[in-house]
């Protein structure tokens, strides 16, 4: 009898929805006795809402949630351009996106939240907070153990969508409203204790900073004019003038307070930059030579690459291979992007977007000092090409950019000293890490029988 209870699985007809095993063999065990079904606790909530009531109340569109739970407006005054029905989200209320509901793009808009209009593939619910708790609903709704249950409700050959009933059939645990409370506050400070310490983390990278600065006797001095004439009038020093634009000369420079030699980039190394091969050649990005994007340049030593193109990529296009130690500088890219660098592990070749330092002069200037003074020129890189009109870095600008360079022995010392601070920031969110994962694993553990 125990062998066949293995291989067969009885399913009462009532509850036979759709032909689909996995929905009734990937159920989790949960570990409550108290277990009740969406539909129980959560209630539809469909109220359209006119474009004027918006507009006079100052709410604004949906624009996504994101994996992380994360929501995103649209600005306000998109709302005139805006075509279809609205629907609205009060506070103390649940949303979610039809679409990502199994990559977590779940919502809750907290009790005093602003209320906000979404379109019909967010489907809203409403809940009875004496009895339901809306932050242990959330992380229940969020948690990996509810995903799976997800996953196994999707619909159609594509599994797209979760349906709104489908949602409102997912069984969950239900504890009392004051274990729900418990349950949070644990989570919470585990949360808590990790987002101490990335303060801490981010505190010690604004320190390396500040070091550097004041090892090499750094300050800023207001740069540009020497009087505010009216409101629109400025005049400058011709003598300050780095490049032409009002904006390239208005923002602080630096000024030595200690004799260190400065040279130009293009002094101390080769500046180059990559290729991309065509991608219509698909057999181009099949090989085993690491092809560096913008993207993967994150103030990080490089030893992997997402892609990989082949020789005969590199013989046809302007891609080059980079030595080991040489260093990236991303020239464009989207958001925090332009500016930021980093150091080959491996030999590599990268797009048009990096210029790459090689062939750097080890007896004037060490790899690893450069590439810590560039981190630390970050901002100042970025406000290079602030004045144009799409706002990239480009090899002329990175030729050109000065260099403080100060003597071996002191460049010594400074990157040790950089060094023991990155191990002590390494060290912090690896802690912080472990905390935000622990707390979600005791939390799955406690709900879930995982």
């Amino acid at each position: 009898m125990a062998q066949t209870q293995a291989y067969i699985k009885t399913i009462p007809f009532t509850e036979f929805q759709l032909w689909d095993v996995k929905r009734y063999f990937n159920k989790s065990n949960l570990s409550f006795d108290n277990v009740v079904k969406l539909r129980d606790i959560l209630k539809p909530y469909k109220k359209a809402v006119s474009k004027e009531e918006m507009i006079k109340n100052k709410w604004q569109i949906i624009a996504k949630i994101n994996f992380g739970g994360q929501l995103f407006l649209r600005d306000f005054e998109e709302i005139n351009t805006y075509k279809g029905n609205l629907n609205l989200v009060p506070e103390n209320a649940i949303i979610y996106s039809k679409i990502n509901v199994r990559h977590g793009c779940i919502y809750y808009n907290e009790i005093g939240n602003t209320p906000f209009g979404v379109s019909n593939e967010y489907p809203t619910f409403t809940f009875d907070d004496t009895i339901v708790s809306g932050d242990f609903l959330r992380k229940v709704l969020r948690s990996n153990a509810f995903k799976n249950l997800l996953n196994s409700k999707t619909s159609g050959i594509s599994k797209a969508r979760v349906k709104q009933d489908e949602f409102l059939d997912i069984e969950i645990p239900l504890p009392n409203l004051d274990e729900q409370i418990r349950i949070v506050r644990h989570f919470n400070e585990k949360i808590k204790l990790a987002e101490t310490l990335d303060i801490q983390a981010n505190n010690k990278e604004a320190e390396i900073e500040k070091y550097l600065f004041d090892e090499l006797g750094i300050k800023f001095k207001s740069k540009g004019y020497d009087a505010l004439v009216g409101k629109f009038i400025k005049i400058y020093k011709y003598s300050e003038f780095d490049k032409w634009g009002a904006n390239q000369n208005t923002t602080n420079h630096l000024h030595l307070t200690k004799p260190h030699l400065i040279k130009k980039i293009k002094d101390i190394c080769i500046v180059s930059s990559g290729g991309t091969p065509s991608r219509s050649n698909k057999e181009y990005y099949k090989g085993n030579i690491p092809w560096i994007k913008t993207g993967e340049v994150v103030n990080n030593i490089i030893s992997d690459t997402e892609e990989k193109i082949t020789k005969e990529a590199i013989e046809n296009s302007s891609a080059k291979i980079y030595p080991k130690n040489s260093l990236i500088i991303a020239m464009y890219g989207q958001g925090l992007t332009r500016g930021r660098t980093a150091k080959l592990g491996i030999d590599a070749s990268t797009n048009q977007a990096c210029a790459v330092l090689s062939e750097i002069n080890n007896s004037i200037i060490l790899t690893d000092y450069l590439w810590y003074y560039l981190m630390g020129e970050y901002e100042r890189l970025r406000e290079l090409a602030s004045g144009n009109s799409q706002p990239n870095l480009n090899a002329q600008m990175i030729k050109d950019y000065n260099v403080i360079i100060p003597s071996l022995t002191i460049q010594k010392l400074i990157i040790n000293n950089i060094n023991s601070l990155k191990i002590e920031i390494k060290e912090l969110f690896k802690e912080s890490i472990n905390n935000k994962n622990l707390a979600i694993q005791e939390f799955e553990k406690e709900i879930f029988k995982l």
